[in-house]
Parts: C-alpha cells; sequence; structure tokens
C-alpha cells in the first residue's frame, strides 16, 4: 500500500458540556496516527451525530462513533485509532 494515501474524515456533531458541535479534538490522535505513517488527512464535516467515517478512493473503510476516541492525545493507547489505522493500510 502506498504511504501517502489521502484519507478522508467525515465527522459530525456531538454533545459536550451542552452544547452540540463539530469538534476536532477527539480526532487528534487519529490524525497523529495517520499522518504519521505517512498519509495526508482532510477533515469534512457531516451531519451524523456522533459519526466518525474514513474514506479513502471513494470507499468507507471504517466508521465509529466519535465519543469512543480518546479525547486530544497522540492516538498511540486508543485501540479505536489503531484499528483505523489498519484499516487505511489494509484499503489497497
Amino acid at each position: 500500500m502506498p504511504q501517502n494515501a489521502i484519507v478522508t474524515i467525515n465527522y459530525g456533531p456531538y454533545e459536550s458540556c451542552g452544547l452540540v458541535d463539530h469538534r476536532t479534538s477527539r480526532l487528534e490522535g487519529l490524525e497523529a496516527l495517520l499522518t504519521g505513517d505517512g498519509h495526508k488527512v482532510v477533515f469534512k464535516q457531516i451531519e451524523d451525530w456522533n459519526t466518525v467515517e474514513l474514506i479513502v478512493n471513494g470507499e468507507l473503510i471504517f466508521k465509529c462513533d466519535q465519543r469512543d476516541l480518546d479525547y486530544g492525545g497522540d492516538g498511540q493507547l486508543d485501540e479505536q485509532c489503531h484499528q483505523a489505522l489498519e484499516a487505511v493500510r489494509k484499503a489497497y
């Protein structure tokens, strides 16, 4: 698999402290793992609440609940981030 895949991360709004908004703070670890593996990450807001989808070559390869991702951090200890990285590696 090429190390320079373009990974689109579709992410929806989620509720935090009583406010619903699109936030990328729970996506930082995922972004760090993917860019550390040589991939380019593009963020795209969607309207599906609590949803994170990874798209490679126009195909949905991974989906999870955004609230299941660790807040902040580098993604090294987040099992969901490692599952997403593995899905990107197997996408080709």
